[in-house]
């Protein structure tokens, strides 16, 4: 493209990434949507992809932003009504989401490969923006702990698992669709939940599906203007699970005050509340005393979720960079042509293609879940990729933005909100010494797990040299690990997760369709071992091949240039 300046012509710069299809030019998420038994739901990922790759779903992306959400807690008169606004756009995208099924579809329509059909769903939409992912994820991941009490699942799921949007502020019993938020932290536990301190006392007889009136203070809830919260709380015999609804069963506000929104760093899009709970109105989920056994698959489909979101933005990134080092030239050829350039670009391929792999194999361990072998797989996997996938975010998203340069830092182009956005998900759901600590509970619980996954990464072996030598040294730390207990271990807990991730990852390439990737990977992760930066690549691999296979790709766009 050349237009002409009132002093100079306006050269060398590259069309804008917009109007082009995120699904047909991802090749990696189309290989491994068919590897991981979703190939029924190619056509409306494709479709799919066509819309959200449209400039005006990418303007909404940067519309919500821009205008972040504001708090009102009183109306003209005086009256609370503890009403968080958001821009339209934030509607449009999360309303679309919903209309698309993205937050039910495995509740509304089980099938084989249905977890894995929603994963690329999820990530395709995380890609234009991420904060409304928030209320999508927390009503999705609610739905197995709603259904432990029967009598509220059927007041509820109708209305949880609705493709219909309604973002008003007015009862339950008034819509046709909802949607649900969590408020599980306080100020003095974080992590620690059973620090808790908000109380829970029966309104009448108690017990399971009863009504309790809640009192204490929540932290960060995030989503606050979600119809109903999954909330733990102490009640008289500890901490349980509860179903706190915005407003009362009667029909009035119920006792939930909002006194500040969190001003973030990234996430900007999506509200996070401090709350008060006056006595507010509750449904007991399960037992007294159960609350943390209560939402423990809801925790993991969480962080599964955010697992999918970091992969996202590692695509995106890695969209954004390959883009424009295609259209970009210095020093008399393009970006990415040019050798120290490719080598930086294949890295940060290889990382967002190993994430997305084991992000839809992980999915796949929830769609045979009926399977013991692959219930407990999911059981180390879900905290394993997330610890790993959303460590790795925000170094890939700074790499990426220095590949565009200094127009990759100003806030027109996509890539400072990306850089902001990609620490959250490692701290959401659990931080990084929380995974690792819970990777060694389920080891000790339930050892059926680390036979899963050894069986796993024995799946790729004699695949490649590197890859052996990697996983017979991982089964070695692993057999020790059984016979001397994961107490003594926990010291070196991120060593063993990371080398867990980089063998599982591995184990999934080298079984997929590229031989590129998977050696590239098996070579510059396991051969050499990574640096802590990206562009380090040993000399042998296929640059060329692998940086065509994962940039964005439409006849606009090549038009344009």
């Amino acid at each position: 493209m050349n237009t002409t300046s009132t002093t100079h012509a306006v050269t060398n710069q590259p069309p804008l990434l917009e109007d082009f299809n995120l699904f047909t030019s991802d090749v990696a998420l189309v290989e491994g949507v068919h590897r991981e038994g979703a190939s029924w739901a190619v056509a409306e990922l494709a479709s799919y992809g066509a819309t959200m790759g449209q400039a005006d779903m990418i303007h909404r992306g940067y519309q919500a932003n821009e205008h972040p959400p504001r708090l009102r807690t009183h109306d003209a008169r005086g009256y609370r009504i503890d009403c968080v606004e958001y821009h339209p756009a934030y509607h449009e995208l999360l309303g679309g989401a919903i209309r698309h099924g993205l937050h039910a579809k495995p509740w509304t329509n089980p099938r084989p490969g249905v977890h894995v059909a929603r994963a690329a769903f999820n990530y395709l939409q995380t890609q234009v923006e991420a904060g409304h992912g928030c209320p999508l994820t927390m009503t999705f991941a609610a739905i197995p702990t709603l259904r432990k009490q029967t009598d509220v699942a059927e007041m509820w799921e109708p209305l949880v698992t609705a493709s219909e949007y309604d973002p008003r502020n007015i009862p339950m019993t008034e819509k046709h669709g909802i949607t649900l938020g969590m408020a599980m932290t306080e100020k003095q536990g974080g992590s620690d939940v059973r620090a808790n301190t908000t109380t829970a006392q029966p309104l009448g007889s108690g017990g399971p599906g009863t009504l309790y009136a809640l009192t204490g203070h929540k932290y960060f809830v995030s989503a606050p203007m979600s119809d109903a919260f999954l909330v733990l709380a102490q009640a008289p015999r500890g901490l349980s699970c509860f179903l706190l609804p915005r407003w009362a069963p009667d029909g009035t506000k119920n006792a939930i005050e909002l006194q500040q929104l969190k001003r973030k760093m990234g996430n900007v899009s999506n509200a996070s509340a401090e709350v008060e709970l006056r006595g507010a109105t509750a449904w007991l989920i399960g037992e007294e005393g159960r609350g943390v056994a209560n939402i423990l698959e809801m925790v993991a489909l969480t962080r599964f979720d955010c697992m999918v979101g970091s992969a996202a933005g590692m695509r995106q990134a890695v969209a954004q960079a390959t883009h424009h080092a295609r259209y970009r030239e210095a020093f008399g050829k393009r970006l990415d042509q040019q050798p120290l350039m490719q080598n930086v670009l294949t890295d940060l391929i290889i990382e967002s293609e190993a994430a997305l792999a084991l992000s839809l194999r992980t999915a796949r361990s929830l769609d045979l879940a009926s399977d013991d072998g692959e219930r407990a797989l999911f059981r180390l996997l879900a905290p394993i990729g997330k610890y790993w996938i959303c460590k790795r975010a925000p170094a890939h998203a700074y790499e990426a933005m220095e590949c565009i340069g200094g127009r990759g830092a100003i806030e027109d182009c996509l890539m400072p909100r990306l850089y902001r956005e990609a620490p959250i998900n490692a701290i959401w759901e659990g931080s990084g010494n929380i995974q690792c600590l819970d990777i060694f509970r389920a080891i000790a619980r339930s050892p059926e797990s680390l036979d899963a996954i050894v069986d796993e990464l024995r799946a790729a072996a004699g695949l490649n040299d590197h890859y052996d030598k990697h996983r017979i040294q991982l089964e070695k730390w692993l057999s020790e690990l059984r016979k001397s207990g994961t107490g003594a271990s926990e010291y070196f807990g991120r060593g063993l997760t990371e080398a867990l991730a980089l063998a599982l990852q591995a184990s999934v390439l080298l079984r997929s369709d590229c031989e590129s990737i998977a050696l590239a990977f098996c070579f510059g992760r396991l051969a050499k071992g990574p640096s802590g930066l990206f562009g380090a690549l040993p000399d042998g691999i296929r640059c060329d091949e692998i940086i065509d296979r994962a940039r964005p790709r439409s006849v606009f766009l090549e038009q344009q240039a």
